[in-house]
């Protein structure tokens, strides 16, 4: 006869970007009484990252727990954006049920798409919520239809067809049944997961069995293995096993569980023991890594696990070599630079990090996308690191003897007369058109474009839909190799010598293109200080000083109007890349240079490249 657990609820939080998850954890941690009712509480206390703040996003997998009607409800907040979609793949092994949030006026997206497609594999549970339906723009009777029709395409089960809808503002921190009736609280949803989400298992009595779901690193400590107990009890100090699935000739490797946490509101709590159906964390295993199992010494069986998607893009990480080397950071050598990208690697299986051969001070590093490697950079670069990056390039695949490469199904959402520009845009850069939904002043458009199409095109796009465009992709598949594709129409202006750029050297260059950089600003010789209309590199001198004689002083001319540069923010600097150039990372600075810096080798170059 199968027990289960009663007072526990494992339950994911999936969505689209921006769709609301980490609003809503919030408020559920609110009406829980996790905060006291005085205290203080900064908005998306999930978010804990300084990079997660700032831009608004989810990065990393959270845990939290809850306790409901004496029910504890563990909740996992998950990363929204695709490049973070092999955190979303691992958690949703720890649960036993998926909060599928839905914008109620933008419908089901990409990413939605992706991590629903995700939990119907493995046969989990479903609860739709409409979010933000405070939203005047809100269209939430079209919206369950929209949802319906992709939990039917993605080949759902009549159960998971039968999903319960709710209808929720998480900013509001209300919900109820139907769109027309205004929620109170949150009741209405807690009420549905203990309902709806099954209960665990109770296997207590069983041989102990834990999988690896989830990594945390700590400095004291090393590794924290996160995850659930499938079986049996496991308590502090316990003599335990360590094996993989996937690697069955590996010997069993012992271990000991030396400390023990279960998740409480915000916090880890230490516990002496913990049974199946919990999700806990776990220190002393230093070679722990996603995927292992967890054993009882006398029972070593492992677990089988998803496999996680391989990288579909790879950037050059090396030891910057630039004049202004080891000028503004702190970790600048290739010894640095190794240590801190496998240090990533142990917590991010998504990434993958091979050393170049032939070279001690350069690594390939190659992940799901531009954002997941563009925050890497950012991350290293406040943390003091000083490197360079090449290009992003995709990582193509030889399938049945075929060459291929990755395809992106990109879904925009612009006014109706811009539909026509970014269709020719999209088509231009080997996208191919699939449908388009209009709907009170825009349209809604899916394509399929090669990822190679999508570089530098997000400023592009911005620029055609006046700001107003909303776009996202997320990885569909792999497909024949498209023919060539050209990067960028425009050239570089790149600095001709070293020095301090002047306001008369820049005057005499900005009517060649836009500028990035204004006086005072020390350049050197290859370095891209400005961008030109025209397909080729122009070389310019912005440190050119104005000749002062007896008959000419300084204040003789008008004085020199200059055009604000334009300051690129890391990804558009990655965007804006040629294949001949870097960039290099600083915790001051970013420069665009060229990967041969002297003029006259330059030259030879790109010649031997023509011949």
């Amino acid at each position: 006869m199968l027990f289960l657990k009663k007072n526990i609820r494992n339950v994911a939080i999936i969505a689209h970007v921006d769709h609301g998850k980490t609003t809503l954890v919030d408020e559920m941690l609110k009406q829980s009484g996790v905060f006291r009712d005085n205290q203080t509480v900064v908005e998306r206390v999930m978010d804990s990252g300084d990079l997660e703040r700032e831009r608004g996003i989810t990065i990393l997998a959270k845990n939290t727990a809850v306790e409901y009607n004496g029910t504890k409800i563990n909740i996992v907040d998950t990363p929204g954006h695709a490049d973070f979609g092999g955190e979303v793949e691992r958690i949703l092994k720890m649960v036993n049920g998926v909060i599928l949030l839905v914008d109620a006026a933008e419908g089901p997206m990409p990413q939605t798409r992706f991590v629903l497609s995700k939990a119907l594999e493995l046969g989990h549970r479903v609860i739709v919520v409409l979010n933000k339906i405070d939203r005047p723009d809100q269209r939430a009777l079209e919206v369950v239809d929209e949802c319906l029709e992709l939990l039917m395409e993605l080949g759902c089960t009549d159960e998971q067809l039968d999903s319960p809808m709710l209808f929720c503002s998480g900013r509001q921190g209300t919900a109820s049944f139907s769109p027309d009736v205004p929620g109170t609280d949150l009741k209405p949803l807690f009420d549905t997961i203990l309902d709806y989400i099954p209960a665990p298992e109770d296997r207590d009595d069983e041989p102990l069995q834990m999988l690896v779901s989830s990594l945390d690193y700590n400095e004291y400590v090393g590794r924290i293995a996160i995850g659930r107990i499938e079986r049996g009890t496991i308590h502090q100090n316990q003599e335990i096993a360590v094996t993989n699935y996937h690697d069955p000739d590996l010997a069993p490797r012992r271990a000991k569980a030396v400390s023990i946490y279960e998740f409480q509101g915000l916090n880890r709590v230490p516990v002496t023991q913990s049974s199946s159906g919990n999700i806990i964390a776990l220190s002393g295993i230093g070679d722990i890594t996603i995927g292992d199992t967890i054993c009882a010494p006398e029972d070593p069986t492992p677990l089988p696990f998803i496999k996680i998607s391989a990288p579909t893009m790879e950037m050059t990480f090396s030891v910057n070599d630039s004049p202004f080397a080891g000028k503004e950071g702190k970790y600048v050598t290739s010894r640095n630079l190794r240590d801190r990208l496998e240090k990533e690697t142990l917590k991010d299986v998504s990434l993958k990090v091979t050393e170049i051969e032939g070279s001690d001070h350069s690594f390939n590093v190659a992940g799901r996308g531009e954002m997941h490697l563009s925050i890497l950079i950012e991350t290293m670069r406040r943390e003091g690191y000083e490197f360079a990056v090449s290009p992003p390039r995709v990582l193509l695949k030889e399938i049945d003897g075929v060459l291929c490469e990755p395809i992106e199904r990109v879904v925009v959402d612009v006014p109706d007369d811009c539909a026509g520009a970014v269709i020719e845009k999209l088509s231009a850069r080997k996208g191919e058109f699939l449908d388009m939904t209009p709907s009170g002043g825009r349209t809604k458009m899916q394509f399929f474009v090669p990822s190679r199409g999508l570089f530098g095109y997000r400023n592009e796009f911005l620029t055609a839909t006046k700001g107003e465009g909303i776009m996202s992709s997320v990885f569909e598949k792999y497909d024949k190799y498209k023919g060539e594709l050209s990067r960028r129409s425009t050239g570089s202006l790149v600095a001709s010598e070293t020095g301090e750029a002047v306001a008369y050297g820049i005057f005499g260059v900005q009517d060649r293109g836009v500028m990035f950089i204004s006086p005072g600003t020390s350049v050197y010789a290859g370095m891209v200080v400005g961008e030109t209309p025209k397909s080729e590199d122009i070389t310019v001198n912005v440190c050119k000083r104005k000749q002062l004689t007896n008959m000419r002083a300084a204040g003789s001319d008008e004085a020199l109007r200059l055009v604000p540069p334009r300051i690129m923010s890391l990804e558009q600097c990655l965007e804006f890349l040629a294949d001949d150039e870097l960039l290099e990372v600083t915790p001051k600075s970013l420069r665009i240079r060229k990967s041969i810096l002297d003029h006259s080798l330059r030259m030879k170059s790109l010649k031997s490249k023509k011949d």
